[in-house]
């Protein structure tokens, strides 16, 4: 199945919007109190993606080899993602290892695309 996956996040929480050919499914999470007004905002985009994207998965929106295309409206991370640029930010390494990791286990297809953030439908 084809997925269109946006999301965004700030100092106190995260939210993101799952697009498919039959439904839109829309979330947001206040952030937990050990990040809350604790992680940048790119920090918090970072977390949108992973949980987001585990969530999907686990209300079985997203299932195994699903193709997703993935709306980043940050130009670094997109960078990152894409790996056109090295992270030395730890939080935004090890949030990205983890993503890559449910990628790779679900066989997920993967496409990144940068957006203008007037563009993002999960903004916040």
């Amino acid at each position: 199945m084809q997925h269109v996956f946006y999301f965004d996040g700030d100092a106190t929480k995260i939210s993101w919007k799952i697009k498919t050919e039959e439904f839109t499914t829309v979330q947001s999470r206040e952030h937990v109190e050990m990040y809350k007004n604790e992680v940048t905002d790119i920090q918090s985009k970072y977390i949108a993606l992973h949980v987001g994207l585990f969530w999907g998965i686990g209300v079985f929106i997203i299932k195994n080899e699903d193709s997703i295309t993935i709306k980043i409206d940050e130009e670094k991370m997109y960078e990152y993602l894409t790996d056109k640029k090295e992270i030395h930010d730890e939080f935004v390494k090890k949030r990205t290892q983890f993503i890559k990791q449910l990628i790779h286990q679900r066989k997920l297809k993967i496409k990144y695309e940068l957006v203008d953030p007037n563009e993002n439908i999960a903004k916040i």
